[in-house]
């Protein structure tokens, strides 16, 4: 193949890329326009996209102009997030490691029974959840869906640390334990940092999953523990629709899984492809 049939591919690939790149951002744009825009300019069809722009949006979003304050279900959804991210990552780095370094039998029928538990659907296994939380007196408690959202992530997570961790190399392993280094020290000075990439990577998906998470949060939560998604469907009421004041509670409660999509994405990027480039 020629130089310029060469070019001509990588610009035919750029420009698909270009194209899906927009195609998938022109959701979040339209979105974010129709948050600076009036209830009746956001509500007409075609939508006036040369409305005048206000921040009445935001205003009832946080509450100035009497509503409820969406700040206790934004710190319940950090606090869930935050917390279940880091269990998962304390129990699955271990596990993980138990499965690519150290020589444990049937490791692969191990792993298919972490990804089997996600086979279930969530919603089977609501109404046992439900009845267990109400006879231990932990509804609408954020520490339930800490438990839940660890338990949900943690078996992605190991499927996706064990193939990162067994990209470290043994001998460096082997070498921590000839100097007298345990498993602790093994697993947070050695493995921890080589793989830190796909560590982060692992981070991240479990903390847009937890953060995103809506059924259990509905059914399980009430006004202590509401999360952010929860907090978004009570804009959906008898009255109608404010696409306005939806548009820009949506927005602010994406905002932080953007920020750290964006600040984690080279490691999110080497992370997912750590192992496919020998």
């Amino acid at each position: 193949m020629s130089s310029i049939a060469v070019k001509r591919k990588g610009l035919g690939l750029g420009l698909v890329a270009w194209l899906l790149g927009i195609v998938f951002f022109l959701p979040i744009a339209w979105m974010a326009l129709t948050s600076f825009h009036s209830e009746t300019d956001a509500a007409t069809n075609p939508p006036s996209f040369g409305g005048a722009l206000t921040l009445d949006g935001y205003r009832e979003f946080f509450g100035t102009g009497g509503g409820a304050s969406p700040w206790p279900a934004l710190i319940n959804s950090t606090v869930a997030s935050l917390a279940s991210t880091l269990f998962v990552l304390l129990l699955a780095l271990p596990a993980a490691y138990a499965l690519s370094i150290r020589p444990v039998k049937k490791w692969t029928d191990v792993l298919f029974f972490f990804l089997s538990t996600k086979m279930l659907p969530v919603v089977a296994g609501l109404l046992p959840i439900y009845l267990f939380a109400k006879n231990t007196d932990m509804l609408d408690n954020i520490w339930l869906l800490v438990i839940l959202y660890t338990s949900m992530n943690l078996p992605i997570a190991v499927w996706m640390m064990q193939s990162f961790l067994a990209e470290v190399p043994v001998a460096v392993i082997e070498a921590a334990r000839v100097d007298g280094a345990r498993l602790p020290t093994i697993l947070a000075r050695v493995v921890a940092p080589i793989a830190l990439p796909g560590i982060a990577a692992t981070a991240l998906i479990c903390f847009i999953f937890s953060w995103n998470e809506l059924l259990f949060a509905r059914v399980l939560t009430g006004v202590v523990a509401e999360t952010a998604p929860v907090f978004l469907t009570g804009f959906i009421t008898s009255q109608g629709l404010f696409l306005a004041k939806v548009c820009a509670a949506s927005l602010v409660i994406s905002l932080p899984v953007l920020a750290a999509g964006f600040a984690a994405q080279d490691k999110l990027v080497q992370g997912l492809s750590l192992g496919a480039v020998k």
